[in-house]
C-alpha cells in the first residue's frame, strides 16, 4: 500500500512525461479529489497511506490526464472568483483572465446603479452577459452584487447560443443561489430575445477569439473543450465585430460594453471598433500580467470610467 507521498512522486513523473505543463499541481489536484480533501491537506500528510479503492481510481483519473483531459473536466469543478463552478465539455473552462472582466462589470454595475435615485416601482437595472458559457461571469456577479445589497435592483440576462452551455449555466445559478435574478435566454449574440425589460446598462462578453489556426497550438487540452467556445474565425475576431456592429442598437444611451480579448489583439480591435462603431469611445484594461484583457466601448461623453 503506497504513501501519499510516493502516489503523488509517480503520478508527478507519469504526468511530466506525458506533457503536462503542471505535473505536481494536476497530481495534488487529483488526489485531493478523491480522497475528498483540499489538496495542502493531502501534501501535508505525505507518510499517510492510500488506501487500495483510492489508488485504483486516483490512478484511473491520472490516466485521464496523461491523454490530455482538463484537470477541471475531470474533477468536474472550477474555482473561479471566489466560487467553486461546475464545469464539464458542454463549455469553456472559466480563465482566471476572464476574472477582470467581472471586475469592470460589477464596479460598472454599482456606479450606474449608484447614479439613479430609483423610485420604488422602477425596473431592476439590467444586465447582459453575452456568451455565458458555464455562467461564470453571470454568477459570479449575481452572487457579488447580492452580497453588497443590489440584489433587489438589479437584474442579469445570461445568453448562449449553445443549450447545452446554457443548461451548466442555469445549473451553477441554481447551486449558488442566484438563478431569482438570472433571465437565461438561448440567442446568439444580442438578437431581439436578449432585450427584457429594457436596454441594459452593462454589457459583459467573454467571446470566442481565438483564431481558427492558433487552436492546435494551444495544447492537447483544448481538444476537450467546445471549439465553438474558442474559434473566433481567422484573425479571432470575426464574431467580436458581428457583435459590435450590433452593440448601438442594444446599448442603453448612457450604458457601457466590456468584451474580453486576446493579450496580442489590442490593436486589432481598437480598429474594428474605430471602424463599426465610430461613435463610440474605446478604453483598452490591462490583467494582472499587463496584458490588453477587456476593452471597454460607451458612447461618447459616458461615465464608464
Amino acid at each position: 500500500m503506497p504513501t501519499i507521498g510516493q502516489a503523488l512522486a509517480s503520478a508527478t513523473e507519469r504526468l511530466r512525461v506525458s506533457g503536462s505543463p503542471s505535473p505536481r499541481l494536476d497530481a495534488e489536484l487529483l488526489l485531493g479529489h478523491v480522497v475528498g480533501l483540499d489538496r495542502t491537506a493531502v501534501v501535508a500528510h505525505p507518510d499517510a497511506p492510500l488506501g487500495i479503492d483510492h489508488e485504483a481510481r486516483f490512478g484511473a483519473l491520472v490516466a485521464r490526464r496523461e491523454a490530455g483531459e482538463p484537470v477541471a473536466y475531470i474533477r468536474e469543478v472550477k474555482e473561479f472568483y471566489g466560487l467553486a463552478l461546475a464545469v464539464d465539455g458542454r463549455a469553456l473552462i472559466p480563465r482566471p483572465e476572464t476574472e477582470l472582466l467581472v471586475d469592470l462589470a460589477i464596479s460598472r454595475t454599482r456606479t450606474a446603479i449608484a447614479a439613479r435615485p430609483r423610485a420604488a416601482d422602477a425596473p431592476p437595472f439590467r444586465v447582459l452577459d453575452v456568451g455565458t458559457g458555464s455562467g461564470a461571469v453571470a454568477v459570479a456577479m449575481a452572487r457579488t452584487l447580492r452580497r453588497a445589497g443590489f440584489g433587489e435592483v438589479v437584474r442579469i440576462t445570461a445568453t448562449d447560443v449553445s443549450e447545452p452551455a446554457l443548461a451548466l449555466a442555469v445549473e451553477n445559478a441554481v447551486a449558488h443561489g442566484v438563478a431569482d435574478i438570472i433571465d437565461f435566454r438561448v440567442a446568439d449574440l444580442l438578437s431581439s430575445n436578449v432585450e427584457v425589460d429594457g436596454l441594459p446598462g452593462v454589457i459583459a462578453a467573454n467571446l470566442p477569439y481565438v483564431a481558427s489556426g492558433a487552436l492546435d497550438a494551444l495544447g492537447r487540452a483544448i481538444a476537450y473543450e467546445p471549439r465553438l467556445a474558442l474559434d473566433g474565425g481567422p484573425d479571432g475576431l470575426d464574431i467580436i465585430r458581428r457583435m459590435l456592429a450590433e452593440l448601438p442598437r442594444v446599448l442603453a444611451p448612457d450604458g457601457v460594453a466590456l468584451l474580453e480579448i486576446g493579450s496580442d489583439q489590442e490593436e486589432a480591435v481598437r480598429e474594428a471598433a474605430t471602424t463599426i462603431v465610430p461613435g463610440l469611445e474605446t478604453t483598452v484594461h490591462r490583467d494582472l500580467a499587463g496584458l490588453p484583457r477587456v476593452l471597454e466601448l460607451e458612447h461618447a461623453g459616458g461615465g464608464g470610467g
